[in-house]
């Protein structure tokens, strides 16, 4: 199966490792590592300070965990796995969630658009027909959001909040990332485009499974809206952040 993804010099099987933020994921890691594993052999799980039997059972799939002692935020987390795929000389990172909600028959679709395009952020989009799987609050809320970033970065950006993304790590060196938990999706964008990269997003299925959110709505909400408001999301019209004028200069 690897061979196919051979495409335009793209070696992704040596070229590209996964990381997996995980917080008491022992349910759903194994299967999800499996499924990573018949595109993309190394497999960085990043167990955020879980207290259940996330770690070995992402080993016994075939993950590489890399361990926090306690938790520190999805930020955190991929950071975390974005630092080990580069020291292990990696050019690229696939980043999912380790709920399951990512569906990795759709990986071939992230690596084959960044092949075809020269973008150096791929972004799953759930909401390109609008998918009824997703739950009508989590839609609700992340489309508000996906609103509020289009209008700050100039440009329509139809999922912001979905962590199924390719990320080229040539790309994230040049970042200063700072946000340590949700924030992360957000800022990631955003600051890759303000640096001038070319950002695709592909249609991928979303799986939502019974059972709570990693989401504590008070709070995450608190820290994404102060974020956002930082960036300049509290200011009248589009473009009022860097990215807003990268893609203005892009389309001159």
């Amino acid at each position: 199966m690897w061979s196919s993804f051979y495409l335009r010099g793209m070696d992704w099987p040596n070229q590209c490792a996964a990381a997996i933020p995980c917080l008491n994921e022992a349910g759903h890691i194994a299967a999800v590592v499996r499924g990573v594993r018949l595109y993309l052999p190394s497999v960085f799980v990043v167990d955020d300070g879980s207290s259940d039997g996330t770690a070995p059972a992402a080993e016994a799939a075939g993950a590489q965990v890399l361990r926090h002692s306690t938790n520190r935020g999805k930020g955190a987390a991929l950071a975390t796995g974005w630092a080990e795929a580069r020291r292990r000389g990696f050019r690229w990172v696939l980043c999912l969630d380790g709920d399951g909600q990512h569906d990795p028959a759709d990986i071939p679709a992230l690596l084959v658009r960044a092949a075809q395009t020269g973008a150096e952020l791929v972004v799953g989009n759930r909401f390109y027909n609008g998918h009824a799987e997703v739950p009508l609050l989590r839609r609700a809320v992340n489309r508000w959001m996906s609103r509020q970033l289009s209008r700050l970065a100039g440009a329509v950006l139809p999922d912001t909040q979905c962590g199924f993304r390719l990320l080229d790590l040539e790309l994230h060196r040049r970042l200063e990332l700072a946000t340590r938990r949700f924030e992360i999706e957000s800022e990631l964008l955003v600051a890759a485009l303000a640096a001038h990269a070319r950002v695709e997003f592909v249609p991928i299925r979303a799986i939502y499974k019974a059972g709570p959110s990693k989401i504590e709505p008070v709070t995450d909400a608190w820290r994404w809206w102060r974020w956002w408001w930082r960036q300049g999301g509290g200011a009248r019209g589009r473009q009022t952040h860097p990215a807003a004028a990268s893609l203005e200069a892009s389309r001159q």
